[in-house]
């Protein structure tokens, strides 16, 4: 089963986003190495608006990756190098997961994380805290309505730019056996 990865990048007082949608205070660190990070991936997930503040680009077909777009108001014939994702989202990740491959980047979106955390359709929450404070904005998650238990699997710093990498693992919820 491919792994779905919660990786982004949070300001110290939880905001992926600035007020306006803005992520030019994220200090991209010389010791990420990009080109790593995104060969261990061939599927992106993304809600509506992290696909319209990144420019609605996705990333290039030629590269292999498959982008998908969580959305009620997107049309799909509107896009040609993104899949459209409705009301049926929780059985395409797990078709998507069912599917040979890397791993799957949930690359935006506090709201599309929330869904898909609550539904058990998260495996890892991978976040690069930047040490500035928003004070408001896009919050790392939103629309989560129980608690999830995460457990630390690596942390990191970044002594170039103060940002803290912390890797978890998500908790599995077991259900109760009736006698």
């Amino acid at each position: 089963m491919r792994r779905v990865r919660y990786n982004c990048a949070m300001s110290l007082d939880g905001f992926i986003a600035d007020a306006n949608d803005g992520f030019d205070w994220i200090v991209i660190d010389p010791d990420i190495d990009f080109e790593e990070l995104s060969a261990q991936f061939d599927t992106y997930l993304m809600g509506r608006r992290t696909f319209e503040v990144t420019g609605s680009q996705g990333s290039p077909e030629a590269a292999g990756i498959r982008n998908y777009v969580f959305s009620r108001n997107l049309r799909q014939c509107d896009y040609q190098n993104v899949k459209i994702i409705g009301e049926d989202w929780k059985e395409v990740v797990r078709s998507i997961r069912a599917e040979p491959g890397k791993d799957i980047w949930l690359f935006g979106g506090g709201r599309l994380f929330g869904s898909l955390c609550q539904e058990g359709l998260v495996d890892t929450v991978e976040v690069a805290v930047i040490p500035i404070l928003l004070g408001d904005g896009i919050p790392f998650v939103a629309g989560l309505s129980k608690r999830v238990k995460l457990r630390l699997k690596g942390q990191r710093v970044l002594e170039k730019t103060g940002t803290v990498i912390l890797e978890y693992e998500v908790g599995r919820i077991a259900v109760p056996q009736e006698p």
